[in-house]
């Protein structure tokens, strides 16, 4: 185990809605403490506690994420990480060189340079300039902005701002490292190569991580906060458990028509789940689809295709029934369509269906969202796709 370098104890802190009031609670504060006399502790008119509360520590070599909806107070948690508010009650003990990425451009003064704002900001962190000119190319090099380093930041793009950021708190190894949702501006390749520098960071680093692409923190983080309005709703090193908390906050039961040629109308469905909507993995998932005929649907051959979806809508199977060779006699059809074995990992799941024209490839009808279910698993994994495998062992003398 390595040594604490993070650690909040009963950290809260509050701020009011309205900006008059805002100031005027400030200065009623900053002589408080001037004065010696005890400051407020219950809400005043207009203020809510943007974090109540929290307590937590991270190791050298520990990620912690930091989930939580817009407005759950994540943000306001790392600038009193990083120092830039303090907190109304509770304590906070960082031990060693922190860097941070917590607003876009911040810390960056515009009419600086690039090469200027690397020497501020590392001075900023601790570093001394023999430190600093040691790694300056290197920072360059990462940041990939060689043609554009002696040009005033406040020409720089997001992208390029992200990218001098990152290069500056990496590339200078601090003890310490805060990332907010700043990555997702970035372009793939530097995500990408962002997070290879964070897998080489993270054995001498205490990393605090906030996101909101769960992929993503599953990805690094070993130990994981969950809050809503200030509060923790979960914590622990259960990463996919809270995880599973975060994406259960957010349901779309809405379906959506996006094409519909006036063909065929869907009245009903089905699926072969429980009465919690859910279903257990390797079993298999049957849709019954009940449909109605308009038109001249009957002389056409359809396609049926099913588009699976997790929570964060990326399409992670399909499932396609062509050719459809029958003669329809009626008005109504009824469709029943099994997927055998499906090897979908914990979680939930919405299906598009399109259903087409098989001879010409046109749609006749399409539906976002028209079901959904959750899968049951025995494991906590929160890949799309958790497969069978099998394995021998021989023993044998070297």
């Amino acid at each position: 185990m390595g040594e604490v370098l993070i650690k909040a104890e009963g950290v809260s802190k509050k701020f009011a809605k309205d900006l008059k009031k805002s100031l005027y609670y400030g200065v009623l504060d900053l002589i408080s403490g001037v004065t010696g006399r005890e400051q407020v502790r219950d809400l005043r008119n207009d203020e809510f506690w943007a974090v109540r509360d929290l307590n937590f520590e991270v190791r050298r070599g520990e990620c912690l994420g930091l989930i939580g909806h817009n407005g759950a107070g994540k943000s306001t948690l790392l600038k009193m990480l990083n120092g830039l508010i303090s907190p109304d009650e509770g304590t906070i003990t960082m031990k060693g060189k922190i860097g941070a990425l917590i607003e876009l451009g911040a810390g960056f003064n515009p009419i600086l340079t690039g090469r200027e704002n690397i020497y501020n900001n590392a001075a900023v962190i601790g570093f001394n300039k023999e430190e600093i000119d040691a790694n300056l190319e290197n920072i360059i090099t990462f940041s990939e902005l060689e043609e554009f380093i002696d040009m005033p930041v406040k020409n720089y793009s997001s992208g390029m701002k992200v990218r001098l950021g990152f290069a500056i708190a990496a590339q200078m190894q601090p003890d310490i490292l805060l990332i907010d949702e700043v990555l997702a501006v970035g372009d793939l390749g530097f995500v990408l190569k962002c997070f290879k520098k964070i897998d080489q960071l993270l054995p001498n680093t205490a990393l605090i991580f906030v996101s909101h692409s769960m992929p993503m923190v599953a990805r690094i983080c070993n130990q994981i906060v969950l809050m809503d309005h200030g509060k923790v709703e979960y914590q622990g090193f259960d990463v996919p458990v809270g995880i599973g908390f975060y994406y259960n906050k957010f349901t779309n039961s809405e379906n959506s028509i996006l094409f519909d040629d006036g063909s065929l109308e869907l009245t009903s469905f089905k699926l072969n789940l429980d009465d919690k909507n859910t279903i257990k993995r390797g079993e298999d998932l049957k849709f019954e689809l009940n449909l109605k005929t308009k038109n001249n649907f009957l002389k056409i051959i359809p396609s049926i295709y099913l588009e699976f979806r997790d929570k964060e809508q990326r399409p992670v199977a399909g499932a396609i029934i062509k050719d459809i060779k029958r003669e329809f006699t009626g008005d109504t059809l009824k469709f029943s369509i099994s997927i055998r074995n499906i090897q979908f990992s914990l979680g939930v799941y919405s299906t598009d269906l399109t259903i087409g024209n098989f001879e010409t490839k046109e749609p006749i009808l399409r539906i976002n969202n028209f079901a959904s279910f959750q899968v049951e698993s025995k494991t906590q994994m929160w890949v799309p796709i958790e497969l069978d495998a099998e394995y021998t062992i021989e023993h044998y003398k070297p």
